[in-house]
């Protein structure tokens, strides 16, 4: 986790000060329970080695000044600690707000200013989950200036808020418990409706995670993702009407389909349906992955992919195309999109020898049919937020 001698650099040249304080926050993958945060449903996330690093150091006023290397044009970003009202021309520094305001609004003290420097190398609007990974950056940075006593799940369910309440994205909490619990090589099994969770090692043996991102921009704020909650929403509302249930996620397969005509609409059926089986889907996930059923594990991707295409209809020809090209490829045990949708990236199950010539196959098809090029990471199950020291090792303090 090596910070990067430019960025220590770059703090000095912008800020006319040292930042001597170094921090680290992961961005996310899914292995698979895509939709079923929000409806009291299993997922089962893991934090990897992409993600957001930043440079910090207090100041003595009131000002919070704030730049990243991914938006030069922007410039240094200032505000003042007791003016925190979103600003849509403040883009990303409108994160960097609502952290501090729900940590305040959380009974916590935030006196003073502090200049910050921050650095992802999660691609944008990949859906890799690069605004979870900043929120919790920026609690732990707060925890550290400030000397928080802040509980990790507390953090967590601030960063929720963020999303929520200050950005307006009406979104679960997978992101931000996978960014702020995550563990190397391991995915995290959570129970969105209770918040119990089991860290679950990945041994994946021959074969490695492949991120493929469509390259295509996703704007979850402006996508269907508010529509498809509230759907599900009104699914639910349909079912409660006789079935005494506190979400779809209470639900297995063969209730749902006893009781389905009570939702009386098609769309909604096929939605609940979704969040319904992918939930079942992620259950037996864990089961198969701690079983060293990899060929299970698989097709359960396939299955997965196939709901979200045809039922929740969130995928679009872009994922499609990548994901029915890997699903194709000889030594692939199973591909499905991962996040919200819309555009973003999918992930396959890829034999590690192979992933040159998995790479080429897939990249070609998809430039043909889609007119630009995807682009492939391997994906590394890395630590969640944590402060690291100047030479990138994670800090015990």
């Amino acid at each position: 986790m090596e910070i990067n001698p430019t960025l220590k650099a770059k703090f000095l040249d912008v800020f006319r000060i040292n930042g001597n304080n170094y921090y680290f926050s992961p961005g996310r993958i899914n292995l698979i329970g895509e939709h079923t945060d929000y409806n009291g449903g299993h997922v089962f996330p893991a934090s990897i080695t992409y993600g957001t690093y930043g440079v910090a150091t207090p100041r003595k006023d009131k000002t919070v000044s704030v730049y990243s290397t991914n938006f030069e044009d922007l410039g240094v970003i200032n505000f003042e600690i007791d003016q925190l009202v979103y600003d849509k021309k403040d883009n990303w520094a409108n994160y960097v707000k609502g952290m501090i305001l729900k940590v305040q609004q959380a009974g916590y003290s935030i006196d003073h200013g502090f200049d910050l420097l921050i650095e992802g190398n999660i691609p944008n609007g990949t859906g890799l989950s690069s605004s979870a990974s900043l929120e919790l950056l920026i609690g732990v940075v707060l925890e550290d200036l400030f000397n928080l006593a802040i509980d990790r799940l507390t953090l967590v369910q601030l960063g929720q808020k963020v999303e929520n309440e200050f950005i307006g994205v009406n979104s679960g909490i997978m992101d931000q418990f996978a960014v702020g619990f995550g563990e190397q090589n391991q995915a995290i099994l959570l129970d969105t409706n209770t918040l119990d969770y089991e860290m679950v090692p990945v041994q994946l043996n021959d074969y490695a995670i492949v991120i493929m991102n469509t390259n295509k921009r996703r704007e979850l704020s402006e996508s269907k993702y508010n529509e498809r909650r509230n759907q599900c929403e009104e699914a639910l509302n349909r079912l409660q009407q006789t079935l005494d249930i506190p979400s779809l996620g209470a639900l297995d397969t063969e209730t749902f389909e006893k009781n389905r005509e009570l939702i009386g609409d098609d769309t909604l059926i096929r939605r609940a349906r979704h969040a319904v089986t992918e939930n079942q889907r992620t259950l037996l996930a864990k089961k198969e992955l701690v079983q060293g059923n990899l060929t299970a594990f698989g097709k359960l991707l396939n299955a997965s992919h196939h709901s979200l295409r045809f039922d929740y209809e969130v995928t679009g020809i872009e994922l499609d195309t990548l994901v029915d090209a890997a699903q194709k490829q000889p030594d692939v045990l199973g591909a499905r999109m991962t996040g919200a949708g819309f555009g973003g990236c999918a992930i396959a199950l890829v034999k590690e020898t192979t992933i040159p010539t998995f790479k080429k196959t897939v990249h070609d098809i998809y430039k043909q049919a889609i007119g630009y090029a995807p682009e492939f990471y391997v994906a590394h199950i890395g630590p969640g937020t944590q402060k690291i020291d100047k030479d990138g090792e994670y800090s015990n303090s």
